[in-house]
């Protein structure tokens, strides 16, 4: 895949597809291969541009600090590098985080807006959480934390039916995961980010998309995020945990598509 010099560092990146340009940020891995539920099918309508966050995946690894606000810019340097003025921006989890920090910070660049499985501040069931999940790494390692990650994001359904398909992904991701120092950098990035107070100020038609069986942001984030946008719309998923956009993802697509295209 090819990469972009982005911020006095490399991001590598997919651009596929013709048509409004999509760009899919995705959650704390920060790998574009996440989004493989949906590249295929959004880039048969779309332009479709997936990444690696730095720090993650065919990206550089030679950062260790890192912001919310620092991945945002690095997003908005890569659309300039692929001469994208405007796109619609979809964002789980982490990327969610972006999302709403472009739509804040450089409005004009945002064409819709589409929030999945994201928060809107650190509170205290996400600290905690954030804090259990950052000491896992400092005195277990990232391989431990992999057995977990399976069951931090998909729902039971989607793990007894894609046990052997998981297990596969987590023999490969440990060659290919990010440093520890920098698995933590990006979880202390995530404690830090509350943007509550400019979500009003967010002027992109969005969807926030949240599920009922989330155990990493509950559906409340959902709720508190679609009050404060203005006009924004609300749908959430029946199960399908954090990761819904893999475990759900028929139905995620469906609704989507409709979204992007203007047809609900």
């Amino acid at each position: 895949m090819p990469i972009a010099s982005v911020a006095g560092g490399e991001i590598q990146y997919e651009d596929v597809g013709a048509g409004e340009p999509v760009v899919f940020a995705s959650g704390l891995n920060g790998v574009g291969r996440y989004w493989a539920p949906q590249v295929p099918l959004f880039s048969k309508h779309f332009r479709v541009i997936t990444y690696d966050q730095r720090g993650t995946g065919g990206s550089d690894r030679i950062q260790r600090e890192f912001s919310v606000d620092r991945m945002a810019e690095e997003l908005v340097g890569l659309m300039d590098v692929l001469k994208i003025e405007r796109a619609h921006i979809v964002g789980m989890s982490t990327g969610g985080a972006i999302g709403q920090t472009i739509a804040i910070e450089h409005p004009d660049r945002v064409m819709k807006l589409a929030l999945c499985s994201t928060w809107t501040h650190c509170d205290a069931w996400f600290r905690r959480l954030f804090h259990a999940r950052r000491d896992l790494y400092l005195q277990a390692g990232a391989d431990l934390h992999s057995q977990f990650h399976p069951l931090f994001l998909y729902s039971p359904d989607y793990v007894n039916a894609h046990d052997a398909e998981i297990e596969e992904e987590r023999q490969r991701a440990p060659t290919k995961s990010s440093p520890v120092e920098v698995s933590v950098a990006r979880i202390n990035a995530l404690l830090q980010f509350d943007r509550r107070a400019g979500l009003p100020r967010i002027k992109a038609e969005t969807l926030v998309m949240g599920s009922d069986s989330d155990f990493i942001t509950p559906g409340y984030f959902s709720e508190a995020l679609a009050k404060a946008i203005p006009g924004a719309k609300l749908m959430v998923i029946q199960g399908g945990g954090h990761s819904f956009t893999v475990t759900r993802a028929e139905q995620f697509n469906r609704e989507l598509m409709a979204f992007l295209q203007g047809t609900v």
